[in-house]
């Protein structure tokens, strides 16, 4: 039996009341405490009319939406609200036969990646107009064009990374005539071999009263960059001691360029590996890993065509493992650090720079730290603003799929980020630290490299593992080199903002917008570099 309901509405509208009735004309009755009806009251009532008639233009549309086309107001209002109250959900109006032919595998169904393919929307919607095909040759048409898209999109990402790695992996042309150009003047020019620094300074060398940085690297213009910013930031640059460590091919171009551009009054020192007496004594155990490794990744890899030829893997999964055949992965300057409390025995606290980075501000707050104990004060790159850049932890660089890693990290533990730490050198000495990055650089190939695929970070990540003490994110800006969405002011407020990643600003595949917060520290008409043809742009 039908129910109908009585609406009962206060004079002073402050009490609505809903109770059965017999039937729709004691349903709509409004009963008052006069007999009158007032005006007021005759205006709220139009406005609750009002309100009831949006509520169900706002269903009717709603419906009209969904394609219910044909369908009268209070027939959809109907339709709306019925099986809502009865806790039904009106059915897809999606035939079923479009999820099964999406659903497909792309082998299974006829696609043909040719001119009858539409290429586009536009070309896709014009073709359903035209025919007005069933709902299976609708789906076929779709899929088969979203497939060729797709086809189409990984083969452009593909070749994008193997272009951006093979001009990452080069040295530009202008790089290397700055090299022969220097290695020239070092043997004509007295003063390009100069000793650094001057015997009255050497002292300096050993002086922890001093602030001492360590940089490692091949490239001369970066190094001067880094250099630079350092010392023109510095608010005591006569207490700075910069220690610039290269290869023996690179020590005479580097040498004179330091000698001709002094950086007074701060210390700068430049040796080769091998004036390292420590280096030259019996076997070093990364020097033996970086060989085997280099091997290894040559056979497991397959080089970069093979790389590229695979055509069931990820564009991203190619990417890294493009970037793993990248000669700074094998490059003892990528591993030198491991080894500072042998190469510098006498010092007790340096902050190592990568020469991929521009300094900002001041450094030397950061000897006022309290490292707790911990050896290693770095950038956390779990937390922050930027998403892409500050979301690594350990699951980013380690494999947890082998027991080896699932059985002794957290794959949620935050990641911290090297380029520019400050080394308790004196706590360092005090653990295993340095045996234990050789270790796992041999199980990692002894398992095929699938402990981690590149870069000297994993392997630091387990080494220091409880040994990290987090710094402020203010000292250590990331991501300049592979991702454009930090601002220039973001940059700008940063102590360290470093290029990590291929796109160095000193390669033509840097980013424009960013690019002049590292040339501002080039001089562009000194007559190395302007020889050279090395441009702000």
């Amino acid at each position: 039996m039908k129910q109908t309901m009585q609406l009962l509405i206060s004079p002073s509208l402050r009490h609505v009341t809903v109770l059965p009735a017999k039937g729709f004309k004691e349903f709509i009755k409004i009963k008052v405490g006069s007999r009158r009806l007032s005006y007021l009251m005759v205006f709220y009532s139009l406005l609750l009319f009002t309100f009831l008639l949006r509520f169900v233009f706002v269903l009717t549309a709603v419906d009209t939406i969904d394609g219910e086309l044909k369908c009268s107001t209070l027939g959809c209002l109907g339709r709306k609200i019925g099986p809502r109250i009865l806790g039904r959900q009106l059915e897809s109006t999606v035939p079923e036969v479009i999820y099964q032919v999406l659903e497909e595998p792309s082998d299974q169904i006829e696609m043909e990646a040719g001119p009858e393919t539409p290429q586009t929307l536009e070309e896709f919607m014009a073709e359903m107009k035209d025919t007005k095909p069933d709902a299976e040759t609708f789906a076929v048409k779709l899929k088969a064009m979203v497939t060729l898209l797709e086809q189409t999109t990984r083969t452009a990402k593909i070749q994008e990374y193997l272009y951006r790695h093979v001009a990452s992996s080069g040295i530009p042309k202008q790089l290397h005539c700055l090299d022969l150009k220097l290695a020239h003047e070092h043997s004509i020019n007295a003063n390009a071999r100069l000793q650094l620094p001057s015997a009255e300074l050497v002292p300096a060398l050993v002086d922890n009263s001093y602030f001492h940085f360590v940089l490692a690297s091949d490239n001369i213009l970066a190094a001067s960059v880094v250099a630079s910013s350092l010392v023109q930031n510095s608010f005591r640059p006569a207490k700075v001691v910069l220690h610039i460590i290269t290869d023996s091919k690179t020590f005479s171009p580097m040498q004179a360029w330091f000698s001709l551009h002094p950086l007074t009054p701060a210390i700068i020192e430049v040796k080769a590996l091998h004036h390292f007496d420590w280096l030259t004594k019996g076997k070093v155990p990364v020097l033996e890993a970086m060989e085997k490794d280099q091997k290894a990744r040559s056979q497991f890899r397959g080089g970069s065509s093979a790389i590229v030829a695979n055509t069931t893997e990820k564009p991203h999964i190619i990417a890294a493992k493009l970037q793993a055949l990248s000669p700074k992965y094998n490059s003892l300057m990528n591993h030198i650090r491991i080894y500072l409390p042998e190469l510098f025995p006498s010092l007790d606290k340096v902050v190592f720079l990568d020469d991929d980075v521009v300094v900002q501000t001041d450094l030397s707050s950061l000897w006022d730290i309290d490292m707790n104990g911990k050896v290693n004060g770095a950038v956390e790159t779990c937390r922050g603003e930027d998403k892409f850049v500050m979301s690594k932890r350990f699951k980013s660089y380690l494999n947890f799929s082998h027991p080896m890693i699932s059985n002794n990290f957290d794959p949620n533990e935050c990641a911290w980020a090297y380029g520019m730490n400050i080394f308790d050198l004196e706590a360092w000495r005090e653990t295993n630290i340095s045996q234990a990055y050789q270790y796992w650089l041999e199980q990692n190939l002894k398992s095929d490299l699938s402990l981690w695929q590149l870069g000297t970070l994993p392997p630091g990540l387990i080494a220091f593992h409880g040994h990290v003490h987090a710094i402020e994110s203010f000292w250590h800006m990331l991501g300049l080199g592979y991702q454009d969405n930090t601002s220039i002011a973001d940059a700008q407020s940063a102590g360290v903002i470093h290029f990590n990643g291929r796109a160095k600003p000193w390669l033509d595949i840097s980013f424009p917008q960013l690019r002049p917060l590292w040339t501002k520290y080039v001089n562009f008409s000194d007559k190395f570099i302007n020889s050279c043809h090395i441009r702000e742009t």
